[in-house]
């Protein structure tokens, strides 16, 4: 599996998202690098559920496609005319 990599904007928004969450939530203080450190953990750790559950979902869905895809492929199919 690719390493999970967030752009600077992504990364920074998720750790002050965390920060808030931390805050509000648990009414704990984590900002700056801090934050960004959990945030690398919680990637590194969790990260790959997500992604691989993220992958399952793709695949389920385009299953559900070329399934929709071959149905609609067999509805044009044509019978041949009978030889006498």
């Amino acid at each position: 599996m690719p390493k999970i990599e967030l752009t600077k904007e992504d990364r920074d928004a998720a750790s002050r998202a965390l920060s808030r969450y931390l805050k509000a939530e648990l009414d704990l203080e984590v900002t700056g690098f801090d934050a960004v450190f959990l945030l690398d953990f919680v990637t590194e750790t969790l990260g790959p559920y997500f992604y691989n559950q993220a992958l399952a979902d793709a695949q389920a869905l385009l299953g559900k496609k070329l399934e929709e895809l071959g149905e609609a492929i067999w509805q044009l199919e044509q019978t041949p005319p009978k030889r006498p």
